[in-house]
């Protein structure tokens, strides 16, 4: 069934896992939502496939010298006037950076129509990580795993490339997080929380089941071996049921029919 319904939140969540009215119930659910959104899409996981439970959302940028500090004050407010939880984050190998930065955030959130909400994000989620050495920031980076990562440096795209940990990445001064939100792209449903560092955002992989298979008979050379293996396995686990399931098939392949035995005959293993 192909279509659009206007609902939303955690009552949405609902009528698509269990189905209500025109509504059939769904295999896959996904998408961003607040918090009660995400707790609905925990209760139901299971039931139905989800794509993540993500939240709060976060912005790392990491910056040097090269970087500047009215772009990141900029781009750190537009991560936190998502909502309060919202998480900005500076790590840098400048340490005077950190405080350009900070007098950025303030002269900017004075004209922020949405500083109210800006504002506390920054103060109760917002920190600064000053680093040694580059190598030393892109090992807080990757510990981190943010959600957003923007690289504001010297040589970019060559730092970029020993980054592993993140949700999106956004290579150079102007590429702005904002602009991937907005259409140009990465993902816009990205791993949050440390999540990063063992999975990745929505993506069509979403939606493929993997699905595995075998096929013996008794002309595969390999049978016998097959076999054996997994007799051994299941009398060292005590399971003498799934040793005779095996036996039983080299058993038929030469010759006896396997029906009607009330046991099979032991193969040397």
């Amino acid at each position: 069934m192909d279509g659009f319904i206007c609902v939303g939140g955690a009552q949405a969540i609902a009528a698509m896992a269990y189905g209500v009215g025109v509504i059939p119930a769904a295999d896959v659910i996904v998408g961003p939502g607040n918090r009660w959104v995400t707790a609905a899409k925990k209760l139901v996981s299971g039931r139905v496939g989800i794509d993540m439970l993500a939240g709060p959302s976060e912005c790392l940028v990491l910056a040097d010298n090269t970087a500047n500090p009215a772009t990141i004050a900029a781009d750190l407010l537009a991560q936190a006037e998502h909502d309060t939880d919202a998480r900005p984050i500076l790590v840098t190998t400048v340490p005077e950076l950190v405080d350009l930065v900070n007098a950025e955030l303030a002269k900017q959130l004075e004209t922020l129509p949405t500083a109210q909400v800006a504002r506390v994000a920054v103060d109760r989620a917002g920190f600064a990580m000053v680093a040694a050495t580059m190598a030393e920031a892109i090992a807080l980076v990757d510990k981190i795993a943010p959600e957003h990562l923007e690289v504001m440096t010297e040589h970019s795209k060559a730092i970029s490339q020993q980054l592993l940990n993140y949700g999106g990445l956004f290579v150079g001064h102007q590429s702005a997080e904002v602009m991937g939100d907005y259409g140009a792209g990465p993902n816009h449903v990205l791993p949050t929380g440390g999540t990063g560092r063992y999975t990745g955002g929505l993506s069509v992989f979403t939606f493929l089941a993997i699905r595995t298979f075998m096929e013996l008979d008794a002309s595969n050379s390999d049978l016998k071996m097959v076999v054996n293996d997994a007799v051994t396995v299941a009398r060292v686990e005590g399971l003498e049921g799934h040793a005779r399931a095996a036996e039983i098939r080299l058993n038929v392949s030469s010759g006896g029919s396997g029906e009607g035995q009330g046991s099979a005959k032991r193969q040397k293993t």
